[in-house]
C-alpha cells in the first residue's frame, strides 16, 4: 500500500485482507492525500496523483510499526518526510536505525526530534550493508531507491517472500530490480513510475497458524489457496510433529491421528523458521510426548505468551531466549490476555486443546493480523465465539 505514494497514476491490489491495520493504513495514506477506493471483495485501488501532506503522525503510527514504510517513498517522490517513531506489539526494540542509516548513504539529511523522524533531500544511489538482516528496512530502502538517481546496492537484505512480493509489485510499477529473495538486491532507479496491478501473495503466517491449529487438535483439514513453498521450514516441524502434510498446487492438506511429538525450533530469517509462528508452535509442544526446546533468535521480548500458557497448565522454563516445553496430559481452561499478535493466536490454539472454557482478553492484537479467524476456526469444527 505504500508503494503506492511513488506513482502519480492508481496502484490496484487484490487479495487484500479486512485488518485493521490495513484499515490503519488507509487512514494514514488518505491523510496524506491519497484517493481510496477499497471493496468488500478485497481490492484496494489506490490514487496518489498528488501528496498534500508528507506527514505520518504519531495518532496512527503508535499502533502500527509497519507505518515506518511510508517514510522511503514520501522522501524518494517528494524530498520530504516527516514520519513518528512507530509502535505494535511490544515484543522487542526493533529500532528504526536501519533505515535511517540507509536513507542517509543515499543523501538524505535526517534528525529525529520530539519523536518524529524528519528527512529532505534529493535520494542518490549508494551500496548499503545492513547490519543486521530487517524485513521492513530493506522494503523501506528498496522502494526508496526506484526514485533515487543512479543504482543502490542492499547487502545482506532480508530474502523474505514479502520482499519478493513487494519487488514483483514495483517492478510492475516500473521499477529495475534484480536480485530479490537473495541477500543482495540492485536496483537501478527511475526518473518516475506508472501505475499497475498486483496480486498479493497468500500470508504464509496465517497459512501456518491454521496448519498448528490442526496438529495440535487432530483432524483432517484442507488449507487452499497457499503459497507452499514460503512454508517449507514449518511444515517440515509439522512433519516432524506427527502430522501428515500433503502438497498438490496452492492446496496443503494436513491431518494428525497418532501421537504429538515435540520437535525442537530455532527461529531464524528466512528461509529459516519464522519467529511469526514460534508461539503458535510453543502451544502445540504443550501436549506433545517429550520435551521441546524453542528458542528465540530475532526478538528480544517474543516469551511473553509463556505466562498466559503456563495458566493453562503448561510446564514451561525459560532462561534468555530458550523455552523448555514438557508436554503434559492437559491444560485446562482459564482466564488469559493477549500480549501480541502472534500470542493472540497461541492462546486460540492453545484454548482449543485444553479442556474446559478459555477466555482470552485483549483481542484486539489478533484482529491486526488475522480476518474472520473465530468464523474460520468455527466452521471446521471449533467452539469458539467473540464476546462483549
Amino acid at each position: 500500500m505504500c508503494a503506492a505514494l511513488l506513482a502519480p497514476e492508481p496502484l490496484t491490489l487484490h487479495n487484500v485482507p479486512q485488518l485493521n491495520d490495513v484499515r490503519t493504513m488507509r487512514a494514514l495514506l488518505s491523510q496524506m492525500g491519497v484517493a481510496l477506493d477499497a471493496r468488500e471483495s478485497g481490492t484496494v485501488e489506490l490514487a496518489a496523483s498528488r501528496i498534500d501532506w508528507p506527514l505520518a503522525p504519531y495518532e496512527l503510527v503508535k499502533t502500527m510499526r509497519a507505518s515506518i514504510l511510508a517514510l522511503g517513498p514520501l522522501l524518494a517522490r517528494c524530498g520530504e518526510a516527516r514520519v513518528s517513531l512507530p509502535g505494535g506489539c511490544a515484543i522487542g526494540l526493533r529500532p528504526v536505525d536501519q533505515h535511517v542509516k540507509g536513507l542517509q548513504a543515499m543523501g538524505a539529511a535526517i534528525d529525529v526530534e520530539h519523536g518524529y523522524i524528519n528527512a529532505r533531500g534529493r535520494l542518490r544511489g549508494a551500496k548499503i550493508v545492513f547490519d543486521m538482516v530487517t524485513v521492513t528496512g530493506t522494503e523501506n530502502l528498496l522502494m526508496a531507491a526506484t526514485l533515487a538517481d543512479g543504482t543502490t546496492v542492499l547487502d545482506n537484505a532480508a530474502r523474505e517472500p514479502e520482499v519478493i512480493d513487494l519487488a514483483h509489485c514495483l517492478s510492475a510499477m516500473g521499477a529495475r530490480i534484480s536480485g530479490a529473495g537473495s541477500s543482495r538486491i540492485t536496483v537501478e532507479g527511475v526518473a518516475q513510475l506508472h501505475g499497475a496491478t498486483h496480486a498479493i501473495m497468500p500470508d504464509r503466517i496465517e497459512t501456518g497458524t491454521f496448519l498448528a491449529a490442526v496438529a495440535a487438535t487432530g483432524g483432517d483439514v484442507a488449507v487452499t489457496g497457499t503459497q507452499p513453498d514460503c512454508l517449507v521450514a514449518v511444515v517440515e516441524k509439522l512433519r516432524e510433529a506427527g502430522a501428515v502434510v500433503d502438497i498438490a498446487g496452492d492446496v496443503i492438506r494436513i491431518r494428525r491421528s497418532g501421537p504429538l511429538l515435540a520437535v525442537n525450533l530455532r527461529t531464524a530469517p528466512h528461509p529459516g523458521f519464522p519467529t511469526d509462528m514460534q508461539a503458535q508452535f510453543m502451544a502445540l509442544a504443550t501436549r506433545a510426548q517429550g520435551t521441546a526446546i524453542i528458542t528465540e533468535t530475532i526478538f528480544e521480548n517474543r516469551m511473553m505468551h509463556v505466562q498466559e500458557l503456563r495458566r493453562l497448565g503448561a510446564d514451561i522454563d525459560v532462561e534468555g531466549g530458550t523455552a523448555v516445553v514438557r508436554g503434559v496430559d492437559k491444560l485446562t481452561g482459564a482466564n488469559v490476555m493477549a500480549t501480541d499478535l502472534r500470542a493472540s493466536a497461541c492462546l486460540v490454539v492453545a484454548g482449543l486443546i485444553a479442556e474446559g472454557t478459555t477466555t482470552i482478553d485483549r483481542i484486539y492484537h489478533l484482529d491486526r493480523g488475522y480476518e474472520r479467524i473465530g468464523e474460520k476456526l468455527a466452521e471446521l469444527g471449533a467452539r469458539i465465539a467473540r464476546v462483549g
